[in-house]
Protein backbone atom coordinates (compact mmCIF):
# COMPACT_ATOMS: atom_id res chain seq x y z
CA UNK A 1 0.00 0.00 0.00
CA UNK A 2 2.88 2.34 0.74
CA UNK A 3 4.21 1.98 -2.78
CA UNK A 4 0.80 2.91 -4.21
CA UNK A 5 0.54 6.04 -2.06
CA UNK A 6 4.13 7.04 -2.88
CA UNK A 7 3.54 6.61 -6.62
CA UNK A 8 0.37 8.72 -6.51
CA UNK A 9 2.08 11.42 -4.43
CA UNK A 10 5.05 11.56 -6.83
CA UNK A 11 2.64 12.44 -9.65
CA UNK A 12 1.26 15.37 -7.64
CA UNK A 13 4.31 17.04 -6.09
CA UNK A 14 7.01 19.13 -7.75
CA UNK A 15 9.88 17.27 -6.00
CA UNK A 16 9.11 13.54 -6.43
CA UNK A 17 12.46 12.47 -4.97
CA UNK A 18 11.47 13.88 -1.56
CA UNK A 19 8.38 11.66 -1.18
CA UNK A 20 8.78 9.10 1.61
CA UNK A 21 6.13 6.72 2.93
CA UNK A 22 6.68 4.60 6.04
CA UNK A 23 4.25 2.01 7.41
CA UNK A 24 3.75 2.00 11.19
CA UNK A 25 1.51 -0.46 13.04
CA UNK A 26 -0.67 1.13 15.70
CA UNK A 27 -2.96 -1.33 17.40
CA UNK A 28 -4.89 -3.13 14.69
CA UNK A 29 -4.29 -0.43 12.08
CA UNK A 30 -1.45 0.25 9.68
CA UNK A 31 -0.69 3.96 9.47
CA UNK A 32 1.13 5.16 6.37
CA UNK A 33 3.16 8.22 7.31
CA UNK A 34 3.92 10.34 4.24
CA UNK A 35 6.63 12.99 4.14
CA UNK A 36 7.04 15.42 1.24
CA UNK A 37 9.20 18.49 0.63
CA UNK A 38 8.05 21.53 2.66
CA UNK A 39 7.03 23.35 -0.54
CA UNK A 40 4.81 20.41 -1.58
CA UNK A 41 2.75 20.03 1.61
CA UNK A 42 0.10 22.38 0.22
CA UNK A 43 -0.02 20.46 -3.06
CA UNK A 44 -0.51 17.11 -1.35
CA UNK A 45 -3.22 18.47 0.95
CA UNK A 46 -4.97 20.42 -1.81
CA UNK A 47 -7.65 23.05 -1.61
CA UNK A 48 -9.81 22.44 1.44
CA UNK A 49 -8.13 19.03 1.80
CA UNK A 50 -9.56 17.60 -1.41
CA UNK A 51 -6.35 15.97 -2.64
CA UNK A 52 -5.50 14.22 0.62
CA UNK A 53 -9.15 13.16 0.96
CA UNK A 54 -8.98 11.58 -2.50
CA UNK A 55 -5.72 9.79 -1.61
CA UNK A 56 -7.37 8.44 1.55
CA UNK A 57 -10.34 7.18 -0.47
CA UNK A 58 -8.01 5.36 -2.88
CA UNK A 59 -6.19 3.84 0.10
CA UNK A 60 -9.46 2.73 1.71
CA UNK A 61 -10.61 1.08 -1.52
CA UNK A 62 -7.26 -0.62 -2.11
CA UNK A 63 -6.97 -1.91 1.47
CA UNK A 64 -10.41 -3.50 1.64
CA UNK A 65 -8.88 -6.88 0.76
CA UNK A 66 -6.21 -6.52 3.47
CA UNK A 67 -6.67 -8.10 6.92
CA UNK A 68 -6.33 -4.75 8.74
CA UNK A 69 -7.39 -1.18 7.93
CA UNK A 70 -4.93 1.41 6.65
CA UNK A 71 -4.74 5.15 7.35
CA UNK A 72 -2.79 7.93 5.67
CA UNK A 73 -1.13 10.74 7.62
CA UNK A 74 0.79 13.66 6.12
CA UNK A 75 3.70 14.61 8.36
CA UNK A 76 5.02 18.15 8.24
CA UNK A 77 8.56 19.05 9.18
CA UNK A 78 8.88 21.70 11.86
Amino acid sequence: MGELMAALARMIVSDPAAVQVAAVREGGTTVLEMRVAPDDVGRIIGRQGRTVRALRQVLAAASRQQPEPHQLEILEED
